[in-house]
């Protein structure tokens, strides 16, 4: 079992991680009967596909000498309204450092095909940015 989830009314959501304990919450978004107040759903679906290209760029890129610490991604979500469904997931990826032609091909290959990226629907817009400040 990798969590448990608890529904706790008015539209919101408890997830323990099991093997950590730590807890999420999730309402129904403003647009869709909801406070809005924590994570919808969806944000966490569009948030994971952030979080695992940094995290998989950080684990392959060890190996390779890429540090990408301070590293971040400014995220919009933006959702198609019939079928309600994400309709595109807009990535700005921001990278603090000096890394070469061969390193930023490698972070954009490695960001493309992370877990998270494979697994989404093809129907789901990804439009991804790579910005190098050094």
């Amino acid at each position: 079992m990798t969590s448990k989830i608890k529904y706790l009314g008015d539209l919101r959501c408890e997830s323990e991680h099991l093997q950590s304990g730590t807890l999420v919450y999730t309402d129904a978004p403003t647009d869709n009967h909801g406070k809005g107040e924590v994570f919808s759903p969806t944000d966490l679906c569009a948030t994971s596909l952030a979080q695992c290209m940094l995290t998989t760029i950080a684990i392959l890129g060890k190996d390779r000498g890429i540090n990408i610490d301070d590293s971040y991604c400014d995220l919009q979500k933006i959702m198609n309204p019939k079928p309600r469904k994400i309709a595109e997931i807009v990535c700005n990826l921001y990278f603090k450092g000096n890394f070469s032609d061969a390193d930023k091909e490698f972070i954009k290959e490695t960001a493309l095909n992370c877990p998270v990226a494979l697994t989404l629907s093809s129907e789901v817009k990804k439009t991804v940015t790579f910005n190098y400040d050094n």
